[in-house]
């Protein structure tokens, strides 16, 4: 009875995605450390982001960098902020986007997202079981979720179609750090 009730749900979001275009990453639970460096990989298993955890710094540093090694973004936890706040930052030092814990949430976490110069983004649902989305004013920009892969402590981040994947990338790292953290 339970087999037929998950096969009808993974069928039911199958029809669900049709005509979306997303794409699909899997990364592994518990790496997003200060320090660590991983790959996250596609869903065909190609490497496409590292991120590299960088020890020893003033301020907790992770950068995500592609394949070849170029930075894309680097994540920062600024040392004079309140705890519960991270930065998204471009190669350049451009501050991308602030992520902030929700002072209230009473049921399931939320978390605050402040991208400069596009519409502010939140993330909502089971943070520490990796079952969250990521939402917009136009709707859903990326999710977190364990049920995409069968391997034990992965999961995968799905990105739709037209958003910046290393920022949605970004976000749900921060968002991983930040709840172990805090």
């Amino acid at each position: 009875m339970f087999r037929e009730r998950r096969q009808e749900r993974r069928e039911e979001r199958r029809e669900e995605r049709r005509g979306e275009s997303v794409v699909r990453y899997r990364m592994r639970e518990k790496l997003v450390a200060i320090g660590d460096d991983y790959w996250i990989e596609d869903e065909a298993g190609q490497r496409r982001y590292k991120v590299n955890g960088k020890a020893l710094r003033v301020r907790d540093t992770l950068v995500i960098e592609d394949p070849g090694g170029g930075e894309l973004v680097k994540i920062q936890q600024k040392v004079a902020r309140v705890r519960g706040t991270m930065e998204i930052e471009a190669p350049d030092g451009r501050t991308l986007a602030t992520v902030k814990k929700a002072l209230v949430s009473p049921i399931r976490d939320r978390w605050s997202v402040s991208v400069e110069g596009g519409p502010d983004l939140e993330v909502k649902g089971n943070i520490v079981d990796h079952e969250f989305t990521i939402e917009g004013p136009d709707g859903k920009v990326g999710e977190a979720s364990k049920r995409w892969f069968r391997v034990a402590d992965t999961y995968g981040i799905e990105v739709a179609d037209g958003q910046d994947p290393a920022l949605v990338i970004a976000i749900v790292v921060v968002v991983d750090q930040m709840a172990h953290d805090l």
